[in-house]
C-alpha cells in the first residue's frame, strides 16, 4: 500500500497517525517531492470509481491560482491527468492506494472500510 502525503499538511499527519494506530503498513511517499506519474494517476483514478475532479486539491493555492474551478470542465481527461502529474500540490491529499482501492482525502470511515479495520 502507498500513502501519499505532504508532511506539513495537518490532515495528512492525522491520517498517518490513524494508520499507525491501527498497525497498517504502507510505503510513505511525499506527494510534493515524489509526485505521481500520469500512468499512476490514471490507474488510481480508474481504480477509485470516483470522478477525476475528486483527485484535485480544490482548497490549494495552486488550484485557485490557475483558475481550475472554471478551466477543468473544458479539459480532457488526458489534460487533467497531465496537469495533476505536473505538480504534486494539485493532487488531493492524503491519498491512500491499495490493491483494489484509491482513496483521495482522509475520511476515517471510508479508510476503515477499505482496510477492514476499526475506524
Amino acid at each position: 500500500m502507498i500513502f501519499l502525503w505532504y508532511p506539513k499538511c495537518s490532515t495528512c499527519q492525522k491520517a498517518k497517525a490513524w494508520l499507525d494506530a491501527r498497525g497498517v503498513s504502507y510505503d510513505l511517499r511525499d506527494i510534493k517531492t515524489d509526485r505521481p506519474s500520469v500512468d499512476e494517476l490514471r490507474d488510481w483514478y480508474r481504480q477509485s470509481g470516483l470522478p477525476l475532479r475528486r483527485f484535485f486539491n480544490t482548497s490549494g493555492l495552486q488550484y485557485r491560482a490557475l483558475g481550475l474551478k472554471d478551466r477543468l470542465p473544458a479539459m480532457t481527461e488526458a489534460e487533467q491527468l497531465e496537469l495533476l502529474a505536473s505538480d504534486g500540490m494539485l493532487v488531493k491529499r492524503p491519498l491512500l492506494v491499495g490493491g483494489r482501492f484509491a482513496l483521495p482525502g482522509f475520511k476515517a470511515a471510508d479508510w476503515a472500510e477499505a482496510l477492514h479495520v476499526e475506524s
